[in-house]
């Protein structure tokens, strides 16, 4: 029997019989909630949520995707637009390896490379998407944007900023 990975087989569950699991030690900040949701708000469900089906419960027990499964309990417009129904990719492993699967899929993600996140500031810069359109596209605040504008070390970047006038030091007097 050739394998087939559970992604080509999504199904559309309704959120009432998906059920957080008690292992998981993923956290997320509320800004990059606040984020999660400008993302599913945008682009809809681009991922399933992983999940284990209980016979014996007849529920969905969740493996991976326990903040997008928030964001659809905390969001009606996002409950509404999606019919209650969450897309979930099911795998069947014991509960040994379904906590195995939960911290690699948490562990997994990566981090972004600062070099290449300031360029991505630089390149919406210059397609003329302002600090405020990237702080929301992107998650950002506006010391971050700043940062990475700095990295870049373009003055173009800054045009648009408005800088406050510098002290002078008085000649002659020392401290």
């Amino acid at each position: 029997m050739e394998y087939k990975s559970p992604v080509y087989n999504v199904i559309a569950v309704p959120i009432e019989k998906v059920k957080a699991n008690a292992y998981n030690p993923n956290v997320v900040a509320p800004p990059e909630m606040k984020l999660l949701y400008e993302s599913i708000k945008a682009d809809g469900y681009t991922m399933p949520v992983v999940c284990y089906y209980s016979k014996a419960q007849d529920v969905y027990v969740i493996v991976d995707g326990f903040h997008r499964y928030r964001i659809m309990m905390e969001h009606p417009d996002i409950y509404k637009r999606e019919n209650g129904l969450l897309p979930v990719s099911v795998i069947d492993k014991p509960i040994d390896q379904r906590m195995a699967s939960t911290i690699r899929h948490n562990r997994a993600r990566g981090t972004h490379d600062v070099d290449l996140m300031s360029n991505i500031v630089k390149e919406l810069h210059e397609l003329g998407r302002s600090d405020a359109w990237i702080s929301k596209h992107l998650g950002m605040d506006k010391d971050e944007i700043l940062r990475l504008k700095q990295i870049t070390g373009l003055v173009a970047l800054f045009k648009d900023t408005g800088f406050g006038r510098a002290w002078r030091p008085v000649e002659g007097k020392e401290e």
